[in-house]
């Protein structure tokens, strides 16, 4: 995870820019050994054992603090009464797809904000502009998800009316977003036809943690190689208790499930 890809260092975890570097320590011995060694010994690196363990205590403590401060993001949306939903996917899945065309249809039944995560570029915060929701692009450098402190930083810029619909859409990856608490309401998970319905058993940690299952452009079904009920099945053996809805951003089909599961968490949306 992200104490290996390198994204999740403190100096990682920035609103706008990554900085990941690696560095070794290679050092010189003033003398030579003649004798070999009987048994293998550890390398330690400032206390610690170098390998797998450092590692993982790298993050263990990554995780620790992240989940504190979204634990208070989560305090924060709860008091003011905003739900938050954190939309996770590979990519090209059509997640922005789906927002455009929610926030269209949802129109102003309730006050509707966006936290756009990508690595690069304003692309997608500018299709959600257009749409006259409020919006802020959370741009990661190199990194591969966003994070608790990123939201928080999201959270203050953009500032969402009390009682809002809150929608995140996450950097496109299943594996790293899926550690990663942002102290959302619900999670929900984005995979288009094109993707294979073999997903959630590749990537089982992302779909167990979801609330959602939104299979996406099913107008595409006649041309790809894909069985929903399959998927369906592969998901609900890691997260039995998963709700699952097929639809096709593009032409509209199926979208009134995927509605009347945001008015089950927001009464006030009338489908």
């Amino acid at each position: 995870m992200c104490a290996t890809c390198g994204c999740g260092n403190d100096e990682g975890t920035r609103v706008s820019t990554v900085h990941a570097h690696d560095h070794a320590h290679p050092h010189e011995h003033p003398h030579e050994h003649p004798h070999a060694h009987p048994h293998e010994h550890e390398h330690m690196h400032a206390g610690v054992p170098v390998g797998d363990t450092q590692t993982r205590t790298l993050e263990l403590d990554i995780l620790a603090k992240n989940d504190t401060l979204a634990a208070t993001n989560r305090e924060w949306l709860t008091a003011r009464e905003i739900i938050a939903l954190n939309l996770m996917s590979s990519p090209g899945s059509g997640k922005t797809t789906l927002l455009v065309r929610t926030l269209t249809d949802l129109g102003t039944q309730v006050p509707v904000a966006v936290i756009e995560g990508d690595q690069e570029t304003l692309l997608d915060a500018d299709r959600i502009h257009a749409t006259g929701a409020p919006v802020v692009q959370v741009n990661t450098g190199a990194g591969c998800h966003l994070d608790a402190d990123m939201m928080r930083k999201a959270l203050e810029s953009l500032d969402p009316a009390d009682g809002s619909l809150l929608f995140v859409e996450n950097v496109g990856n299943l594996v790293c977003p899926a550690m990663f608490d942002l102290g959302e309401t619900a999670k929900v998970v984005v995979i288009s036809v094109t993707e294979g319905d073999d997903k959630p058993l590749k990537y089982p940690q992302m779909f167990a943690g979801a609330n959602l299952l939104v299979i996406n452009k099913s107008d595409l079904l006649p041309y790809v190689d894909f069985d929903v009920s399959a998927c369906t099945e592969h998901a609900r053996r890691v997260n039995p208790g998963l709700d699952v809805v097929v639809v096709s951003a593009t032409t509209g089909d199926g979208l009134t499930g995927w509605y009347e599961w945001l008015q089950h968490i927001q009464p006030q949306l009338a489908v």
